[in-house]
């Protein structure tokens, strides 16, 4: 799908309605698999996914008083007995019905939908996620507008717990083998504070390794390492709609790097956004053809930037409002990321 310009596109895939190519002044900003296939296969980093049925961890890997029972998922969250990004095959690891095109807002777009049954990794009830890309050129900036909506459309119970984000790493000096040198300003400090199963402890506090928000700071070769949920807002659990999407967009972070002049922010309406500098993550080599191999990307080749609700809000009851829905109801979130080049 083209930004009206040939050198601001995106390409997007059936699978995990995954984000393939984020290319802004002829530069792809996002890591990636050169073809579709080699996502089946080899994407445990969940490169460019839809996360969900939910976001990031829930706690010992079990949902309690839900639907006046408890139910077991999947322990996936490597040495922690917790499960992660909606289990071992999660929706990124879903086929989805599209990319079918659309006009949304006035915007050229693309519409996913994908149908996930009651029972699908043990969560309960049928459920319906649509994801929506929309793209642009505003005030010569590369826009992707990202909308999700979530529904309970299946009668096997009464309520059930859902979320959804985007799983993109991205590099904004493309072609690096590393982040070191980007820089960073986020817009906020605070965070949950975890416990040693990287769940939160219920603590909000700011975060000791970076500048309070709205100060810029740089991405060193090993440091800092960060793989933690920042608040946006901290009265969440109480106020945030299960539909974020008519409230106002706040910027979350902003990332750039002197040696290319490129420019990402990112903005949501989610109450919260995990960031990771990618100390664990590795893309293996692949081969497109004989002899013709992209070679393997390793730590720090990439940064995530998930908006979402709190980590864990599936499995606390406290703040279960953020996630918890029942039929008639709608779970939304909107996000948009604007590039630009120097």
């Amino acid at each position: 799908m083209s930004a009206t310009d040939p050198d601001s596109a995106f390409t997007f895939l059936s699978q995990g309605a995954i984000i393939q190519e984020f290319k802004v002044a002829g530069h792809n900003i996002v890591q990636s698999f050169p073809e579709a296939r080699f996502y089946r296969i080899h994407n445990d980093a969940y490169l460019g996914e839809t996360i969900g049925r939910t976001t990031n961890r829930v706690k010992g890997a079990e949902l309690n008083n839900l639907n006046g029972r408890s139910y077991k998922l999947a322990i996936n969250d490597g040495g922690n007995r917790n499960s992660l990004h909606g289990g071992f095959q999660g929706w990124g690891r879903k086929d989805f019905q599209g990319p079918k095109p659309v006009n949304r807002h006035g915007k050229e777009g693309v519409q996913f939908r994908y149908v996930s049954n009651d029972g699908e990794e043990n969560y309960p009830g049928t459920v319906e996620c649509f994801v929506w890309y929309t793209a642009g050129i505003e005030d010569g900036k590369t826009v992707l507008d990202i909308e999700y909506q979530i529904e309970l459309i299946g009668d096997e119970c009464d309520e059930t717990v859902v979320g959804a984000t985007n799983h993109s790493y991205f590099q904004v000096n493309p072609g690096a083998p590393t982040t070191e040198g980007t820089v960073v300003t986020l817009g906020t400090n605070e965070y949950l504070e975890l416990d040693a199963n990287q769940i939160p402890t219920g603590q909000i506090s700011v975060f000791p390794a970076i500048p309070p928000a709205g100060e810029a700071f740089n991405l060193g070769a090993t440091e800092p390492v960060i793989d933690d949920c920042f608040v946006m807002d901290r009265a969440a659990p109480a106020s945030c709609p299960l539909d974020t999407r008519s409230l106002p967009l706040k910027t979350l972070a902003t990332i750039s790097h002197p040696s290319t002049g490129l420019h990402l922010e990112i903005q949501s309406t989610e109450p919260a956004f995990q960031f990771y500098t990618g100390d664990g993550l590795y893309i293996p080599e692949v081969e497109i053809d004989k002899g013709t191999k992209i070679p393997s990307r390793g730590k720090r080749s990439g940064i995530a930037i998930e908006p979402s609700r709190y980590v864990d809000c599936a499995g606390r009851e406290e703040w279960s409002g953020m996630c918890k829905i029942r039929r008639g109801q709608l779970w939304g979130a909107r996000s948009v990321y604007r590039a630009w080049k120097d």
